[in-house]
């Protein structure tokens, strides 16, 4: 496909290394040529400097050919404009917008045909939405939803003198004690590698599990992991992903204490939040900060800072001060294998989350027959988890999977069958009307459910 990437900061580059790797022709532009080069250096793509609201500009990146412009500058304005323009120079044209103000949140839904908007992306709001639904079920690092929340992929670290150090795979189930879930991914010295039957875990690897979601349940309370309910939650840094949080939070019933160093801010989030929520003014990084505010009380400490390094030192920190439950926003994932080791809880990064529903969304318009409906990257984005529904052109439905042979390094990892979710083995089979979560390690892009098949 023909793709315009408006936007060179880090949503907008994350987007652009994505969809290059999956074989897209990409037109990227930003105001300001060096810098465009210098960090689309080694990507094959085109470079456009220049407004990208303009007609001038838009037509030098070809918009009237292209099939998709997404609009991911740091400005609202500009990237509405910019999809607006792109409709009346190319009616056909999809476009995808990065609207990170909230109060532009409902006209924006009500106006989506005028601005002619395919998709809106929000960082934030994506990212808020992530660490609510791991504060509300606590116990996992990370958890990704299929099939309509019947089904989850959790991330969990084995802990030394953990029930699962020393098992081999094919001895899972009899550890757990008839337990039946299914390891998609281990993550071992900094490598993602999807398991086979004799490999023994140990102290230091994380796992992702899936498994329907009253397992999972039963999961962690065999493996004494808490479950303790979240009612106290610090926030450290009020920017936009602390607004959203705040609020779904508070919905929840979780009280929220939020330290800022901006006094401006302060006194704009309490007006804009509900009771529930105090916002401190104070330095979110000082330990005597941390302290006078009741860091030790907490049941949760989340890190929300512009700066990935006071982050993950103020979630040490936090971990250091017997807080059950942390997490870490990181905006360079490329620190992420850094952080295997280190007391940081869950780490989110909101530019990853919405790369990733943009790439689901490319994929679907390219192959709108067969696409997967939902998409998760998980183990630091290099493994891929998708959610396919069996149609009358899917291959081998009602074929047991002993008897098919899929290409290497895939897995098929649950099928929801009338609303009733398995682990499958062997003997299993899927057929039309079927959702099937297949896991793939990225190597060849899964565009449709028959392209598993070797």
């Amino acid at each position: 496909m023909n793709i315009i990437v408006a936007g060179d900061g880090k949503v907008g580059l994350a987007i652009t290394r994505l969809l290059t790797q999956e074989g897209h022709d990409i037109v990227a532009i930003d105001t300001k040529q060096n810098v465009l080069e210098q960090s689309l250096q080694g990507l094959d793509v085109m470079a456009v400097s220049g407004n990208c609201a303009t007609l001038e500009t838009l037509r030098e990146a070809n918009v009237e050919q292209a099939d998709l412009l997404i609009a991911a500058t740091s400005a609202d304005e500009i990237n509405l404009l910019c999809c607006l323009t792109a409709r009346k120079l190319n009616p056909s044209i999809h476009t995808i917008a990065r609207v990170r103000n909230p109060e532009y949140t409902e006209q924006l839904y009500m106006m989506r045909e005028d601005f002619g908007l395919s998709l809106i992306i929000n960082p934030e709001r994506d990212a808020a939405r992530e660490i609510s639904r791991l504060l509300q079920f606590p116990g996992f690092l990370k958890r990704e939803t299929f099939a309509k929340g019947k089904v989850e992929i959790v991330e969990l670290k084995i802990e030394e003198k953990s029930l699962l150090d020393g098992v081999a795979l094919n001895h899972l189930s009899h550890a757990l004690g008839g337990i039946k879930i299914l390891v998609c991914v281990v993550i071992r010295d900094g490598k993602a590698v999807i398991p086979t039957s004799d490999m023994v875990f140990k102290a230091g690897d994380h796992i992702h599990v899936t498994a329907p979601v009253a397992t999972l349940s039963d999961l962690l309370k065999k493996l004494k992991i808490t479950q303790k309910k979240i009612k106290y939650t610090m926030l450290i840094g009020g920017g936009r992903v602390a607004y959203y949080l705040s609020k779904n939070l508070i919905e929840a019933g979780i009280r929220v204490k939020i330290i800022e160093n901006d006094p401006l801010r302060c006194e704009h989030l309490s007006e804009l939040l509900p009771k529930g929520a105090s916002v401190i003014y104070g330095d979110g990084s000082s330990q005597e900060v941390l302290d006078s505010e009741g860091i030790e009380d907490m049941d949760a400490v989340v890190t929300l800072t512009g700066i990935d390094e006071q982050n993950v030192i103020t979630s040490m920190y936090s971990n250091s001060c017997g807080v059950p439950h942390v997490v870490t926003k990181i905006n360079r994932m490329e620190m992420s294998g850094m952080l295997d080791d280190l007391a940081v809880g869950s780490v989110v990064s909101p530019k990853e989350l919405s790369s990733a529903n943009v790439v689901q969304y490319v994929r679907a318009l390219e192959n709108q027959a067969g696409a997967a409906i939902t998409m998760h990257r998980i183990a630091n984005g290099r493994v891929e988890a998708l959610e396919f529904v069996i149609n009358e052109r899917s291959r081998f439905t009602g074929v047991p999977l002993k008897d098919i042979n899929l290409r290497s390094k895939i897995l098929i990892a649950c099928i929801t069958h009338h609303g009733k979710t398995v682990v499958p083995d062997g003997n299993s089979s899927f057929t039309i009307g079927d959702t099937v979560i297949v896991v793939t390690n990225r190597e060849a892009p899964i565009l449709q459910f028959n392209d598993i098949f070797a």
